[in-house]
């Protein structure tokens, strides 16, 4: 697109089916460098990524000729497709379906990739529910628990 200038940025959030612990240190950045490489042939920027054992965040620049629901849909269906070929887990594995997208400005950016290189850290002081549930206060979007993720208890 000639003469197209944008500055979008979305951290896109999703979680493992059942919010099962599936994603271990041992295929983590395996599956970060894939989920990298599928923003990249979107033409789009991969600026931060941490998969938690149950959950993954992901800053991206997004490419604007790609939508926000195309691209958590690529990157949800490829990922899990990549970890079901290398059985890396027992059994199948499968993201929930939805997602969370929240915008950020360039002045955020610094403090949204600290953020997300973070994660580890972070949920050692607040349970990823009560992270999620905050993001849709912070950014004011109504939500009906029923449609949230399935929670383990």
């Amino acid at each position: 697109m000639p003469n197209t200038y944008t500055q979008i940025y979305v951290q896109i959030v999703f979680v493992v089916k059942g919010r099962q612990n599936l994603i271990s240190e041992k295929i983590r950045e395996k599956v970060e460098k894939y989920i990298c490489g599928i923003v990249t042939n979107n033409k789009s920027k991969p600026l931060a990524i941490y998969c938690n054992p149950d959950h993954t965040h992901i800053l991206i620049g997004l490419n604007p000729s790609i939508s926000i629901s195309d691209m958590a849909c690529d990157i949800k269906a490829n990922s899990a497709r990549m970890i079901n070929e290398n059985k890396w887990i027992q059994g199948k594995f499968s993201w929930q379906t939805g997602f969370g997208a929240f915008t950020y400005s360039k002045s955020h950016v610094g403090n949204v990739i600290k953020y997300i290189l973070n994660q580890s850290e972070h949920h050692k002081r607040k349970t990823f529910q009560a992270e999620y549930v905050q993001f849709l206060k912070d950014f004011e979007i109504d939500y009906n628990e029923k449609y949230l993720f399935d929670w383990l208890d």
